[in-house]
């Protein structure tokens, strides 16, 4: 056979190598720049913060496991292969393979050291970047604090389990992945090198070869052997069971055996690898490994699927009972829901619509003096454009989409108001605003605090158009009953524009002329009329330095960071604005609500927000989808969706602030026995203050946080069942219904902050409360209240309503709301060309021992561009019986008779309603003038009184035709007042000022 001549391998021209060269430096040296720029922007985020322990903590930690797997993993391989090729044959028997091969093996003789130097350092940084995002991991091993308590299978310290177990997987990953990368290595080398000949007849491996080879196999054996053994430690993560989480019957009676077993088969399995580094003889190992093989599949895969079958499923509920029982305690505990934490109340109501009934629960509503004086009218969820509509000011200002509600004590009395800052919209600035001077250093921030009291609305009085807020603090300069000393708002929920923060460039020199927009004129009624200002904060990072306005034109890309004049010695540049990432940033081992909301604490405004502690190896508990778990219909409208992330186990740990005027960020301990959090505070020391430092200012102000209340609602749906066989059948399951406020979306309802009060209290507490329904069942089953009174923060109450009466459930409270004759004719009558009905959210509340009520708020909102929604009817249902008028005390009277309302509402010595602060929007149109009472007065002429009797006519007329529900007769009724109200302003015209 005639034999080829090797190939020779092309090479590169000299130009050629020295462009390429030049391109790759070029590449490397921009990467370069711009990812320390990006590391020296955040350390100076870090330093005007306070947080450098975190950003030096973190960056050490990921460097220091980036350059351990980097170089073990790349070092390792690189060692396998320079034996491989250090032990290769000297001589190869000439076939028609080696001839093939011997034009790669002449073209790598010349370069195998830079060869094998690029295979280290490609596999280095493969192994080093996977490495570095472990680094909580490494932390929490590192740092890991007991929990106290033990597993009821192996009677090990939960700590094993959610710091240790999770590390030691990460090094058998690497491990294993070392050794597979060593073993592909050297294959392809021996196979280059003559070492390995898969064509060649004879031997196929050479005696270094196999001695190599045992070893690598040996290893990765032994590796599977101490695999083996933690996959014991793994069954109390099983799912075997079905409806639980944890080891099964099967796995503790089948499974872990088996593993043991396998565990030592496969470490004789190594042992005969090993030995063959003497024997060198194939026959041993290949046996070893063929039983460890078979072995797997017997006891690790056939006997525990036989045992299952036959074993279990005859009688799971049985079987599984103390499996199960193991499983409801540890996910109660895993979720905060255990014996201390919650209380069950067996709650029997006694709305079902009879005469006795409801003169038992009108004494009921008479006795109440806290739940129905507070019930709430203005739905934070509907309300952001009636904010936008009357405190807006200017275009650039906004509201979230989303409002919020708190409490504050006013004159001794506490009452929940719903409340929302003025922030910076720069997405409302019009296109002559929009320019990067006007964006970056004109318009700059928000102002001004606004609140209106959640249980009332202003009448028809005064001038005012009725169903509005009635706010009692706003405006600007915010005035009003909360005293705000820094109304300014620099940090807030809206700096945010397609994902990416909004920056500012504040400050300037003494003597210069302010520069940003603060807020409009005192009664000036030109736009053109402005108060400018110069941040005199300390948040920001400054930037007077030419190096630093380099570092940040690099990283924003914006040269007039160089350029501008705006940009000078006393800048400072406002970055990472929202209070939610100034907290995650801040404390990375932490997840944050989704709903920040601003409180007013020492006259400054302060972002309030809540800190989960996670972890997703708390044994037997079961685990949840986090951003699946807390997303109701509002998420995403004016909050935030949890990162959809697996884990079983999570604490409300931390209470964080933001000021809102200069981004001071400080992080509080409020869960002071949750291990995870004493771990990480082991790992930062000083980054959380003890809960012994928070204010007792703010503590009056904090929330039981939306997000944590769903997931562990969704929890008690199934695990408030305390007994494992009607556990395992679904017996008395509940389920969260869907909020029927919304048509044709299929979400949660969304849970409702109340001030109620709870049975068995003395008084009204601020709550987070929520309905439950039975399972596949609009029936109502339970209803559950978060406490956020610090006296009782964190206690859950759930009232556990008899499974054999079927109460209504809130989709069938709406469509009894729905189906009521004089709501049906309104909603047709509301439902027009120019408005809509929009229902506001439906609240359950708890009146006295053994009654729910049902309150909801009815707004109508115009189809027009700015349109805003206002209360026009209140709904009330109790039993059958429903109560639908314009205000909640005759809503009341319907349902239990004439003067409930008025005893309901009065007992609750509600002050008296302050009227709402006149709009300083001077482009806000003047409400309709409301008609002075017949008979005359100042100013009063026969004209203006024959015009006031026509309106009177007109809407009696209207009245009427709405009682009768007669169409025809509505629209003759409403042309009659559209004409009595253009004789009524001609009337008032022509009698000049006085009239």
């Amino acid at each position: 056979m005639a034999m080829r001549p090797p190939v020779s391998v092309p090479t590169l021209s000299r130009r050629a190598k020295i462009v390429i060269g030049a391109i790759a430096v070029l590449l490397v040296l921009f990467t370069a720049i711009g990812t320390l720029t990006n590391v020296y922007v955040d350390y100076l985020w870090f330093d005007e913060t306070g947080y450098t322990e975190v950003f030096w903590t973190e960056l050490q930690t990921r460097a220091l496991l980036f350059a351990v797997a980097g170089v073990a993993t790349g070092g390792l391989t690189a060692l396998a292969i320079y034996l491989a090729y250090r032990f290769r044959p000297t001589f190869r028997p000439m076939s028609l393979e080696q001839q093939n091969l011997e034009r790669y093996r002449q073209s790598l003789e010349p370069r195998r050291t830079l060869v094998l130097s690029a295979v280290a350092v490609v596999v280095g940084l493969f192994a080093g970047f996977t490495a570095q995002g472990s680094w909580q991991t490494w932390l929490e091993f590192r740092n890991s604090t007991e929990f106290g308590r033990t597993d009821p299978e192996f009677g090990l310290d939960l700590s094993f389990f959610v710091f240790d177990y999770p590390f030691y997987r990460l090094l058998l990953g690497f491990g294993f992945a070392i050794v597979l990368l060593a073993l592909v290595g050297s294959l392809l080398t021996h196979y280059l090198f003559g070492g390995l000949r898969l064509q060649t007849p004879g031997q196929k491996l050479t005696q270094a070869a196999m001695v190599q080879l045992s070893v690598l196999l040996g290893l990765f054996v032994l590796l599977k052997a101490f695999a083996y053994w933690m996959d014991r430690y793994g069954l109390v993560f099983s799912d075997r069971g079905e409806v639980f989480t944890g080891a099964s019957y099967t796995d503790v009676n089948a499974l872990l055996p088996a593993k043991t077993i396998l565990m030592f088969a496969a470490a004789f399995c190594a042992l005969a690898f090993f030995a063959n580094v003497v024997v060198r003889n194939l026959r041993l190992p290949a046996a070893a490994l063929v039983l460890l093989l078979l072995s797997s599949l017997v006891i690790g895969v056939a006997y525990p699927a036989i045992v299952q079958q036959f074993v279990v499923r005859p009688s799971a509920d049985q079987r599984e009972a103390e499996y199960i029982s193991r499983a409801i305690a540890a996910t109660r505990d895993a979720y905060g829901l255990t014996e201390d934490k919650v209380t069950f109340i067996d709650y029997a109501q006694s709305a079902t619509g009879d005469e006795a009934d409801t003169e038992a629960a009108l004494a009921e509503l008479r006795a109440d003096t806290e739940t129905i004086p507070n019930a709430r009218l203005l739905d934070p969820n509907v309300l952001s454009a009636t904010f936008t509509a009357r405190q807006q000011i200017r275009n650039w200002y906004g509201f979230p989409e989303k409002l919020d509600i708190d409490r504050y004590t006013i004159d001794g009395v506490t009452q929940d108001y719903v409340v929302a800052v003025r922030e910076l919209d720069t997405a409302s600035l019009s296109e002559n605003q929009s320019s990067w001077i006007n964006r970056h250093t004109v318009y700059t921030h928000g102002n001004g605090f606004v609140a209106a009291p959640a249980n009332r609305v202003v009448d028809v009085v005064e001038g005012q158009e009725g169903g509005l807020p009635n706010f009692t603090t706003a405006d600007l300069p915010t005035t009003g009953n909360i005293e705000v000393e820094q109304s300014r708002i620099y940090y807030g929920e809206l700096l945010q524009e397609n994902d990416e923060d909004v920056y500012s460039v504040v400050g300037a020199p003494e003597g210069q002329a302010p520069r940003e927009f603060d807020r409009p004129e005192d009664d000036d009624s030109d736009d053109e009329g402005q108060i400018n200002n110069t941040y005199d904060g300390e948040g920001g990072v400054a930037i007077g330095s030419f190096f630093r306005q380099l570092a940040f034109a690099i990283h924003y890309r914006e040269r007039n960071f160089l350029l501008s004049g705006a940009v000078n010695d006393a800048s400072r540049v406002l970055y990472v604005r929202d209070p939610r990432d100034r907290v995650e940033k801040a404390a990375p081992f932490l997840e944050v609500d989704g709903d920040p909301y601003p409180a007013v604490i020492d006259g400054r405004i302060t972002w309030i927000l809540d800190g989960y502690t996670t972890s997703d190896s708390f044994p037997y508990a079961e685990f949840l989808e986090l951003g699946e778990a807390a997303t109701d219909a509002q998420t995403n409208q004016g909050t935030t969706a949890l990162p959809d992330e697996q884990f079983n186990y999570i604490r409300n740990s931390v209470k964080a602030t933001v000021d809102a005027y200069d981004g001071t960020v400080r992080l509080y301990e409020w869960d002071t026995e949750d291990p995870v959090l004493e771990t990480y505070m082991e790992a930062f020391p000083g980054v959380v203050l003890p809960k012994e430092d928070m204010p007792q200012e703010l503590e009056d102000h904090v929330r039981y946080p939306e997000d944590l209340f769903k997931l562990q609602r969704d929890i008690l749906t199934r695990y408030h069942v305390s007994d494992p066989q009607d556990f395992y059948q679904n017996n008395d399951r509940w389920q969260v219904p869907v909020d029927p406020t919304q048509e044709g979306v299929d979400e949660a309802q969304p849970p409702y902050y109340i001030l109620a009060q709870r049975p068995g209290d003395d008084g009204a507490t601020f709550q987070l409360t929520s309905a439950l329904n039975a399972f596949r069942r609009p029936n109502l089953s339970a209803f559950i209240s978060a406490s956020s009174d610090p006296e009782s923060y964190g206690q859950i109450q759930v009232l556990q309503l008899p499974g054999n009466t079927p109460f209504l459930g809130p989709q069938q409270v709406q469509d009894t709301f729905n189906a009521d004759p004089d709501v049906a004719r309104d909603l047709n009558l509301f439902r027009s060309a120019d408005s809509q009905p929009v229902f506001g959210n439906l609240l359950t509340l708890p009146i006295g021992e053994n009654g729910l009520l049902y309150v909801q708020p009815l707004y109508v909102e115009g189809t027009s561009q700015n349109a805003f929604p206002l209360l026009r009817r209140v709904l009330v249902a109790y039993g059958d019986q429903v109560g639908y008028a314009e205000t909640l005390a005759e809503a009341l009277d319907q349902v239990f008779g004439t003067g409930a309302g008025d005893v309901a509402i009065d007992s609750g010595d509600d002050p008296e309603p302050e009227p709402e602060p006149t709009p300083t929007d001077p482009t806000e149109p003047p409400t309709e003038p409301t008609p002075p009472p017949s008979g005359g007065g100042t100013g009063s002429t026969p004209e203006l009184d024959q015009a006031v009797q026509r309106l009177d006519a007109a809407l009696g007329a209207l009245e009427e035709a709405q009682r009768s529900g007669d169409f025809a007769a509505q629209g003759q009724a409403l042309e009659e007042l559209q004409a009595a109200v253009e004789a009524y302003q001609a009337a008032q015209a022509a009698a000049g000022p006085g009239g």
